[in-house]
């Protein structure tokens, strides 16, 4: 049944996975060669567990209040162990190792957060406008945001943060909560200015303000990308051509700046063949949540797009220098197991949610 409802519903939806894969892996094996094995298997794994999840029916499973919270208490100890005993790494606690193989507990809360939020809002759709459903879904976030703050990952806390919001967007809130949010954003971004950011990232946003300032310190990574992509004209330079790239003046050409080195690569050409990839991803699973009939369905797919769309801003935009760098990866696109992992869950439980809904 679900094989049938994948040659009938979701060609698209995995046409541009495929599409996104070949840009990954080309784009990692120009930049970092050694990477390319690495994220290869990542594929591999990323497609037995859509495959997988796709296979079961997952609907009981999340109609259950303790699976749903299990799920997310699982989140908070994965985060509360990375706070105690990960290793420092970039000057943050955001992995757990097991045996040769590490991964990111930030990565799966995400995940457990979108299912619950979804949980919780579909049973509270008409009356999410009342202050306490919007301080209860507020509370479910801030508390792994927390501890994702601890690590410290600022990005990962913007996802969270991210999520959340767009949740709410589309349930119905009202206006003056939407005001408030506002203003006790800005009162958190101050009290975290003065007694919460670190000196260098303050740096960084003294830098997002000012993209002339310390062009050999704290921006020079925007200005490489900017220059790797302005260099990339139409056609781009062609594999492994790239200057900034296989020079080393691009910096994460394969994480942060893959957009970057891509572009400078392949060109303007090749960004719109990645981009129209990703948004054809981002209507397939629109498309998908329209058309099924539950309230938690449709949230589950909400929250994938909202999820897909915040990391594709946050890392296009660091990027092209709208927004400050915060290391957060491009969907299906950005090297790393731990992303890859979580985005192929969400698609596998979207995936199983189709196969199994009356369209």
């Amino acid at each position: 049944m679900w094989l049938a409802s994948l040659k009938r519903q979701n060609v698209w939806l995995y046409g541009a996975c495929v599409v996104l894969a070949i840009a990954s892996l080309t784009s990692i094996w120009s930049s970092r060669p050694g990477l390319v094995k690495a994220q290869s298997f990542w594929f591999l794994a990323a497609l037995v567990i859509i495959l997988i999840l796709g296979s079961l029916d997952l609907r009981p499973v999340m109609s259950y209040r303790w699976a749903i919270f299990g799920v997310y208490f699982l989140s908070l100890l994965l985060l509360i162990a990375a706070f105690f005993f990960a290793p420092v790494i970039r000057e943050t606690r955001s992995w757990l190792a097991i045996g040769p193989l590490r991964f990111q507990p930030a990565e799966f809360s995400k995940i457990a957060l979108i299912i619950l939020l979804a949980y919780f809002l579909s049973r509270r759709h008409n009356r999410i406008g009342q202050t306490a459903n919007i301080a209860v879904s507020f509370i479910y976030t801030l508390i792994p945001t927390i501890f994702i703050l601890l690590q410290p990952d600022w990005g990962s806390a913007l996802v969270m943060f991210g999520l959340w919001v767009g949740f709410l967007f589309v349930s119905g809130v009202q206006a003056r909560h939407i005001v408030m949010g506002f203003g006790i954003a800005l009162i958190v971004a101050c009290v975290a200015w003065f007694f919460i950011l670190a000196p260098y990232q303050k740096e960084r946003m003294i830098g997002f303000l000012k993209p002339a300032y310390d062009p050999l310190g704290i921006n020079y990574s925007v200005i490489q990308s900017k220059i790797a992509i302005g260099s990339g004209g139409i056609w781009g330079k062609g594999f492994q051509q790239g200057t900034q790239t296989q020079l080393g003046f691009l910096t994460e050409p394969a994480t942060d700046f893959i957009f970057a080195a891509l572009v400078e690569e392949w060109g303007i050409a090749g960004a719109f063949v990645v981009l129209g990839a990703f948004m054809l991803l981002i209507v397939s699973v629109v498309r998908i949540g329209l058309r099924l009939e539950y309230p938690l369905s449709q949230f589950v797919c909400l929250g994938a797009v909202v999820l897909f769309l915040v990391e594709f801003a946050l890392n296009v935009g660091s990027n092209i220098g709208f927004v400050p760098v915060v290391g957060v990866t491009f969907p299906f696109v950005s090297y790393g197991g731990s992303s890859l992992l979580t985005k192929a869950m969400l698609i596998g439980i979207i995936q199983s949610i189709a196969a199994r809904s009356s369209f």
